[in-house]
């Protein structure tokens, strides 16, 4: 079982959820978030004073899978997630963990079968 984190932009949550649909991966959990990388923040102005916005505003994808299905949800992450078709800084970045143990509050499932398919 393999613990899958994603940050993506905001505007790729669409695409991204479609294809994970694609290749079978349907649960998901997603938060905003902030963060800097080398994006490094934008100027803005706002009523004629200059902002500097360090933190960009993303979105946290958390995704829990078997073994068989990691390759190809990184895959569907990565193909839908990227701007353009070489990508730009700031698409984001793909975390992947390994989880020792799942369970399923309603049903008390533990391990694979707590995942779903």
């Amino acid at each position: 079982m393999k613990y899958i984190v994603a940050i993506i932009r905001p505007e790729k949550l669409e695409e991204v959820q479609q294809a994970l649909s694609e290749c079978d991966v349907y649960l998901m959990t997603v938060s905003d978030v902030r963060g800097c990388g080398r994006q490094r923040g934008f100027t803005e102005v706002y009523r004629a004073q200059e902002h500097v916005i360090r933190l960009v505003p993303k979105l946290k994808l958390e995704i829990a899978v078997n073994d068989a299905f990691v390759e190809p949800a990184v895959e569907a992450i990565v193909r839908a997630g990227r701007t353009g078709d070489c990508g730009q800084v700031g698409d984001g970045k793909i975390f992947v963990f390994d989880m020792q143990d799942c369970v399923q509050i309603r049903t008390g499932e533990t391990g694979m079968v707590a995942i779903g398919p």
